[in-house]
């Protein structure tokens, strides 16, 4: 990995942290008047300084931080996961503590009731806990209790420090999302 690849990756977790961490009042999106003090886009952007303001990237962190107040931590480890996965972010420990999340909140406290051996999930039709983003375009949001498919053979596409998440199919899109075992509700 080239030394450009390096600071570029730098700069955009940096990046990512700081809108992040930043109130939607407090962002120009808002000041502009595209999104209101929720987050929710209210106009399309449409002059060069509304889409220096509210682009790919921005919708991408304000949909990701609709998921973290208040929410399930699950939630947020599978939206760290489609980070890892979409754009190739490393979720390290200084990472976590810049954004104010301790490593050890991130502790398994899922349930493993849906859990078969193997870490595998059992295969069924479940209904998602919270809101999330779908995997493809990060924008679409999944509504609470909306229904997802488990697969046969449903096995961790992979971990953020020992949460396994998995890949299920949303029922209304037929696109792919991430998940957590402790994100489904029966």
């Amino acid at each position: 990995m080239g030394i450009l690849t390096r600071a570029a990756d730098i700069t955009y977790t940096l990046r990512f942290l700081r809108l992040l961490t930043t109130p939607f009042d407090k962002t120009t999106a808002f000041e502009l008047g595209i999104i209101d003090e929720k987050g929710k886009k209210i106009r399309k952007p449409t002059t060069i300084a509304d889409l220096a303001a509210y682009n790919a990237f921005h919708r991408l962190v304000f949909n990701i931080k609709k998921l973290i107040p208040g929410k399930r931590l699950g939630s947020y480890v599978a939206a760290l996961f489609l980070l890892k996965e979409k754009y190739g972010v490393t979720i390290n420990k200084k990472i976590l503590a810049a954004s104010g999340i301790d490593p050890l909140d991130l502790l398994s406290e899922q349930t493993e009731w849906f859990i078969l051996e193997n870490k595998q999930l059992s295969p069924g039709v479940y209904r998602i806990h919270n809101e999330k983003v779908l995997n493809n375009d990060c924008e679409d949001l999944v509504m609470m209790r909306d229904k997802v498919r488990i697969p046969e053979d449903c096995f961790p596409v992979g971990d953020i420090y020992g949460l396994d998440v998995y890949e299920a199919i949303h029922f209304r899109s037929n696109k792919k999302i991430f998940i957590t075992a402790g994100e489904l509700l029966r």
